[in-house]
């Protein structure tokens, strides 16, 4: 039997917002059917209109506010309700930390089967703007000029911007003095469509604690018109610039850096440190974009980790060593592995930067890694995990239960996976002793969380 939608597209309606989505969209029931709606909050009542309808659900648009809910704030952004990089800025912020309190509970007990795993308080920020300290910014050719922005929301024309009040204001610099000398220099932007072009990407990255700027132009080919000027112009607007580099993507993708990356003046890295550890990053180098909460979100983990000096750590997803130079502090020695040669390279630089001969560091996947290290006599009293979005790989997972350590640390970008690899360990044999999410993006839906598991 056919089932019956009970609303229309485009039909005008007034509904109550009941919930949100883990994106932070508004969620009402009509006669049970769920409407999703963007920037209604709960408490809400709105006058809304149907823009889609599925089968068991439908998106609609905020036309009208009835009832106001406390937590609704006037955004800062004056280009908010056009770009798509923040989601929650209408949001009180104390509303948005309960809000990803709230999402990391719900993915425990939904997806984890987890109901009664404690999790804490959102660790939140003092200053919750200004906190990015990297800018990747597409540009394009649109109405007749050269733009560069974040993409509108779902979908691929670029909302030209000179300023964003979550990004550092040296990225904004950087941005602007591009925008300006592009133009000035004539040098063409890249055209998505036709595959032409030059100036793709403009990315620029700041060392919170040196006070050092990188700017990375990732182009369509080697050729850049007007280098040198570009060169000049660029010293000459950014006093703090250390390093100026070049990027070339010559693919037809949405990936943005290529594989060639050729420093055109100054440095190959800029330096930052968390926590006194210094770190030297790269124009690639995956490095957390929010110094201040990374400190909290790794100190969490250290505290998680009941280090003494005597235990032996693996760290298996260890990037450029930044939680392994943490761990190494404390641990009597740390082996990390990572599948990306560059930032292996970047973690033993970094380990030698700071005097940390307690380290090693091994490039492939870790799933293979760790059993060779395991046969060769290493025994791991703690893992420590930090996997991309889509969480643990599954050979990793029973790699973990077969070496059975003392305590898992589980650092996470995504609750969802968290929450799926965490039941997946719980039925290996462990408990969850609780999870402290720790908000790394404020404005945005994204939540952080560590998590730390002990063996039964």
């Amino acid at each position: 039997m056919k089932q019956i939608v009970p609303v229309q597209k485009n039909e005008t309606l007034t509904v109550t917002i009941e919930d949100l989505t883990h994106d932070g969209s508004g969620v009402a029931k009509v006669k049970g059917y769920a409407l999703f709606i963007p920037q209604a909050l709960p408490g809400e009542k709105a006058e809304v209109k149907v823009v889609k309808t599925k089968k068991g659900y439908g998106f609609a648009r905020l036309m009208n506010l009835v009832d106001e809910s406390p937590s609704r704030v006037e955004p800062p952004c004056p280009i908010f309700h056009q770009c798509g990089g923040c989601q929650i800025q209408h949001m009180d912020y104390g509303a948005q930390l309960h809000m990803k309190q709230k999402q990391v509970k719900e993915v425990m007990a939904r997806i984890g089967k987890l109901p009664d795993v404690p999790v804490h308080p959102v660790v939140g920020m003092n200053e919750p703007w200004r906190y990015r300290n990297k800018s990747q910014v597409p540009v394009a050719f649109q109405r007749g000029e050269l733009v560069a922005g974040f993409y509108a929301k779902r979908s691929h024309h670029i909302v030209d911007m000179d300023e964003c009040i979550i990004q550092h204001k040296e990225n904004d610099l950087v941005v602007q003095t591009i925008k300006r000398l592009a133009k000035e220099l004539r040098i063409p932007a890249y055209n998505e469509e036709k595959h032409n072009g030059v100036l793709r990407h403009i990315v620029a990255r700041y060392g919170k604690t040196t006070d050092q700027v990188m700017v990375v132009l990732v182009t369509r080919g080697k050729k850049l018109p007007q280098k040198d000027e570009l060169i000049a112009g660029i010293r000459e607007a950014i006093p703090t610039v250390v390093s100026i580099v070049q990027n070339i993507n010559n693919e037809r993708t949405n990936v943005i850096f290529g594989k060639q990356t050729d420093v055109l003046w100054g440095e190959t890295y800029l330096y930052d440190e968390i926590n006194g550890i210094r770190f030297a990053i790269s124009a690639r180098s995956f490095y957390q974009v929010n110094p201040d909460q990374t400190n909290r979100l790794y100190q969490k983990a250290l505290d998680y980790a009941e280090l003494t000096g005597s235990e032996t750590v693996i760290d298996a997803y260890c990037g450029i060593g930044t939680i392994s130079l943490f761990l190494a502090q404390k641990a009597k020695h740390v082996y990390g592995v990572e599948i990306v040669p560059e930032a292996i390279t970047d973690a033993k630089r970094n380990a030698k930067l700071n005097h940390i001969d307690n380290a090693t560091f091994a490039v492939g996947e870790a799933e293979k890694v760790i059993p060779w290290w395991h046969a060769q006599g290493v025994t791991a009293d703690v893992i420590v995990v930090d996997p991309p979005r889509k969480g643990c790989d599954e050979a990793l997972l029973n790699t973990m239960l077969k070496m059975k350590p003392e305590r898992i640390v589980y650092v996470s970008c995504n609750p969802a996976t968290l929450a799926r690899d965490l039941r997946i360990l719980e039925d290996g044999g462990y408990r969850t002793k609780v999870v402290t999410p720790v908000d790394m993006f404020p404005q945005t839906n994204h939540v952080e969380c560590v998590a730390v598991l002990t063996l039964i």
